[in-house]
């Protein structure tokens, strides 16, 4: 009997220690956040490839918690965020990092990238290893360069097929000087906003309109509240995985290759679920009743011309060698 008893005391014991084996706490935790929602791509591709990628070949020493949907703040809030190591990871527009270095602002010039393939290019060649420089002195480093898409124009007042057709209109954008500079060119009247703010102030008619490619346009419901969809493609809109760079430098070098091959399938796999999504998503805009317009090629010359003064306003702030980098990729 006594023997029965160390058989079964010595089996509990062993329970208790498999399951906390089993069940032991990361060594590392990697906070994402971002302001997307859960239905779109950011978020899909974040849990089902980042998140899913590091916790299994980390053997589970290094989990991942997503925060989407604003949840951790706005764009800046985020950025400052994994600054201060708060937040180890953030998705936010490479327009949104202009508030940190004005350099940053490259990829905003506007009508810069012909194409998405030439913005993949850059974005992966020589400017996007530049540009990933001016992380270093923030405390950050990036583990790759997402897309949102071509930025477009909603408005609330008429179809826009013309600088003209913009004179007046209050536009929220970004709190980035390239833009609000711009748009002031087009006629408009810029106003920067807080992206968690702006369907409350297009639905009060604080703003008449913004912009914003098609996904976010879609996912965050601003048909309801805008009647005009106006596809300018005036600037492609990238993200970039920017992450603390102390806390990824701490890293053992076998952890931090699995989190950097994570990031890197990230973007590829990224990058296509945005294309399909936005593909998608137009047509569901067009059900919805919003009345979209694209641009004929005579009708984006007359942008591309009126915002032209930009890259020379620009330039020295920029930077010459970045500006050349940029214009370069649509040659090669």
């Amino acid at each position: 009997m006594k023997r029965m008893y160390g058989i079964a005391a010595l089996a509990a014991v062993l329970t208790v220690v498999l399951t906390g084996a089993a069940f032991a706490a990361p060594e590392y935790v990697i906070k994402v956040g971002y302001i997307l929602p859960e239905n779109q791509s950011d978020h899909i591709i974040m849990r089902d490839v980042f998140k899913k990628d590091i916790e299994e070949k980390s053997g589970g020493k290094i989990s991942v918690e997503l925060y989407p949907n604003a949840q951790l703040g706005g764009d800046r809030e985020l950025i400052e965020s994994v600054q201060l190591g708060t937040v180890q990871v953030a998705i936010p527009a490479t327009s949104a990092l202009a508030g940190f270095d004005k350099r940053f602002q490259v990829f905003d010039l506007p009508f810069l990238f012909k194409s998405k393939e030439t913005a993949f290019k850059a974005l992966d060649g020589e400017l996007g290893h530049k540009v990933d420089e001016l992380l270093k002195p923030l405390g950050m480093r990036n583990l790759g360069y997402g897309e949102n898409g071509y930025r477009h124009i909603t408005n609330s007042r008429g179809p826009v097929h013309k600088p003209e057709d913009l004179k007046g209109i209050k536009l929220r954008t970004m709190e980035n000087p390239l833009h609000l500079a711009f748009f002031k060119m087009l006629g408009a009247n810029p106003t920067p906003m807080s992206f968690g703010e702006l369907y409350t102030a297009l639905q009060q008619g604080t703003v008449d309109g913004q912009e914003n490619p098609v996904v976010l346009v879609y996912t965050s419901k601003f048909y309801e509240v805008q009647k005009f969809y106006s596809l300018t493609g005036h600037v492609y809109s990238a993200t970039m995985l920017v992450a603390n760079d102390d806390f990824f430098a701490s890293m053992p070098e076998d952890l931090w290759k699995i989190v950097e091959e994570a990031g890197k399938r990230y973007v590829v796999e990224q990058r296509a679920l945005a294309e399909v999504q936005e593909q998608e998503f137009l047509e569901e805009l067009k059900k919805t009743g919003l009345q979209i317009n694209e641009l004929t090629p005579e009708e984006k010359r007359l942008f591309i011309d009126a915002t032209l003064p930009a890259y020379d306003q620009f330039k020295d702030i920029i930077g010459a060698e970045l500006v050349e980098l940029a214009k370069k990729a649509n040659l090669d």
